[in-house]
């Protein structure tokens, strides 16, 4: 296994042989609605105990604490907190903020950029407002300094942007060939503002400048996010009196320590699905088949053939942002049991991307709720759209500091908002109010209550761990906004089988495409079988997996049943399988990968290129050796920074040559990868 890559040996990650005893690990997921936790045997690869909490946004340690508490519950009087080895958490709390466009307030600053180069950021397309500057400086493709860094420019746009953010994101021309601008650059940041920033060379060893400097945008915009879950998580763990390693999923199905994680968030897109993946193979037993992960806000969909997943190698793609972070091949979309529903102007069921708290949960926790939407049935003169939604803080939030960059239209909204729901018209009741919590909900400041497919599948009888009563009213008034009639119980019901339908719809939808590996949401074909109709004109249509899908997630035999009927499948819903994340998340192992190029000029010259800088040689026999000595050096140090004290490397060398050449001194480039493959439990 000393050969193999991460996704190969993730399975192996609790073999008997390999840990020590008692190992007892416990795998967290924090999602958008349910926090998860599962206790793992490793010995007797086994799972011994696992529960569920509400994930309290406000304050995830609430929830953590909930989850791991209650599986702790479960479990034999001999085998105490003080047994656990290990806590390994994977979260979409990255992947929902980027599909939903949450974050905090980032300055940007792009070092030797130009116009064209600016543009092709796509900065601030994607973040209407942010602030962002570009300066002199910059290197280049030899790793050169084309100018000195602009140090006044920076001051100044230091003084600028510091009251309006919370972290900065550097990116410089060229830094993965000579990073020190950047370097320069955070230095002077942190002397000066004290808040964090991120490096595009840190997250990216490619030469693409503007996709770096996304990607290290959107990294630093997650950062409050992922510090504020790892502090929630230690907290938990602190209250009982867990004392092991704290490990984070990466999106690659890797492990990191926490700390090494805290200030490279954006790694962590795609964690959630790929524990999932890594999960769902531990689960079922199977090595092909296609991963359906359903939760309450995306769906994630990854294809296992065997035995090995496919990595995007060139960015993970989430929320339609190209990032550059490795991570495994996952299609995500935002389509979960609490996606909010809306109708367009033809009545036409809209099912996400937005997610919102389903009516029935939010009346369960909170019984006024009840007679707010009976007020609203009652109300037969206005408020339309706005009945049956309601506004309320994050579960367990707590008073504290203000963000940055909010307007004084969102700081009055903001103080106008409890942690009892109240009706949305109540609040919004002007256009630059609506905008407002619009703009708060987006933020994750607030969170908006609206009928869901959660709640309809209460409607329909097919869930009932919330209130029935208020699935059904939320679902009347959605039934008179649309048909604009009065809603009675056989309309009421047709909405729910048409909200269920299109999400049943939708779900087959997603995965005959990751089958395809290409577009058809507007095959007629495909459409045809989603649908349910099976027949387009005289012709009956089928179009099925030729391998499984394990089905895995909360919501996912509420709709996936129907799915397997349309689309003719064999359908898998291993047992655990609410709980998969969690259990992926504890059977992982720490891996980093690290990439150095040896570059000929064809005059027997040869140039040493990695982030740290570059180094020259007359002889290329001695540059590889170098190349191969710094690419090793460079991974394991990694692995051991993330928490495997003991790992292994392997390289592997691609080389190109002039035509004719005899030996090393015809080298026109080689590309040397390093990978590291370690265990977090050696430690122990």
């Amino acid at each position: 296994m000393a050969g193999a890559n991460p996704q190969e040996r993730l399975q192996h990650a609790c073999e008997p042989s390999a840990l020590p005893e008692p190992s007892y690990l416990i795998g967290v997921d924090t999602g958008g609605t349910y926090t998860d936790a599962a206790i793992i045997e490793a010995r007797g690869h086994r799972i011994l105990a696992t529960a569920k909490a509400i994930t309290t946004k406000g304050d995830l340690a609430v929830g953590v604490a909930q989850a791991i508490t209650r599986a702790l519950a479960k479990l034999p009087r001999q085998i105490t907190p003080q047994s656990i080895a290990m806590v390994s958490v994977s979260t979409t709390l990255a992947t929902n903020a980027v599909v939903e466009g949450h974050g905090g307030a980032t300055g940007v600053i792009l070092i030797g950029f130009d116009a064209a180069m600016v543009e092709r950021t796509g900065i601030a397309k994607a973040f209407p407002g942010i602030p962002w500057v570009a300066i002199g400086g910059g290197h280049n493709h030899g790793g050169d300094a084309l100018a000195p860094l602009d140090r006044d420019a920076l001051e100044a746009a230091l003084v600028s942007m510091n009251p309006r953010v919370d972290a900065f994101a550097v990116a410089s021309t060229f830094a993965v060939r000579n990073a020190a601008h950047e370097l320069e650059a955070r230095e002077l940041i942190v002397e000066r503002t004290g808040k964090p920033v991120t490096l595009s060379t840190e997250l990216s060893s490619s030469l693409d400048a503007p996709r770096r400097a996304l990607t290290a945008v959107l990294n630093a915009r997650l950062i409050p996010r992922i510090t504020g879950l790892i502090d929630a998580v230690r907290r938990a763990m602190a209250d009982l009196k867990i004392a092991c390693p704290l490990m984070i999923v990466k999106g690659d199905g890797s492990l990191a320590l926490a700390e090494s994680v805290a200030m490279r968030p954006i790694e962590t897109v795609l964690s959630g699905p790929a524990a999932s993946l890594v999960g769902a193979q531990w689960l079922s037993g199977l090595d092909s088949f296609i991963l359906s992960d359903m939760g309450g806000t995306t769906t994630d969909l990854g294809i296992l053939i065997d035995g090995r997943p496919k990595v995007k190698e060139e960015g993970a793609e989430v929320g339609g942002w190209r990032t550059m972070v490795r991570a495994i091949d996952v299609r995500t979309i935002g389509l979960g049991g609490d996606s909010e529903i809306a109708f367009a102007a033809n009545g036409k069921i809209n099912v996400g991307p937005q997610r919102v708290a389903p009516v029935s949960l939010i009346a369960s926790l909170y019984p006024h709720v009840i007679e707010l939407l009976r007020a609203d049935l009652d109300d037969v003169d206005g408020g339309g759209s706005m009945h049956g939604k309601f506004v309320l803080l994050p579960f367990a939030a707590r008073s504290g500091s203000v963000p940055a960059g909010l307007s004084q239209r969102e700081l009055d909204v903001l103080q106008s908002v409890n942690a009892e729901p109240q009706p949305f018209r109540k609040v919004a009741q002007s256009l630059p109010a609506q905008r407002a919590i619009a703009s708060l909900q987006k933020k994750g400041l607030i969170q908006v209550s609206s009928l869901t497919p959660s709640d309809v599948s209460h409607v329909l009888g097919l869930q009932a761990n919330w209130s029935v009563e208020a699935a059904t009213m939320a679902t009347q008034l959605a039934a008179r906004l649309r048909d604009m009639k009065m809603p009675t119980p056989e309309r009421t019901l047709a909405l729910a089988q048409q909200v269920w339908a299109e999400t049943v719809r939708l779900t087959g939808l997603a995965i005959l495409q990751t089958a395809f590996g290409i577009e058809m949401a507007d095959n007629p074909l495909t459409q045809a079988v989603c649908s349910g109709a099976g027949s387009l004109g005289l012709a009956s249509v089928r179009l099925t997996p030729s391998v499984p899908v394990v089905a895995v997630g909360g919501p996912v035999k509420v709709y996936y049943e129907e799915v397997r009927k349309r689309l003719g499948c064999t359908l898998v819903f291993p047992e655990f399988c609410d709980v998969a994340n969690a259990v992926g998340a504890a059977t992982g192992v720490v891996a980093h990968s690290s990439t150095v190029e040896v570059l000929g000029d064809g005059t027997g010259m040869f140039r040493v290129h990695a982030a740290e800088g570059g180094e020259q040689f007359s002889d290329a026999i001695q540059a590889l050796q170098y190349a191969d000595t710094l690419a090793r050096r460079i991974a394991f140090e990694a692995v051991v920074a993330m928490g495997a004290p003991a790992p292994q490397v392997q390289l592997t060398v691609t080389k190109t040559y002039m035509p004719n050449a005899r030996n090393e001194t015809g080298l026109l480039s080689a590309v040397l990868v390093a990978e590291a493959i370690g265990r977090p439990d050696a430690a122990r």
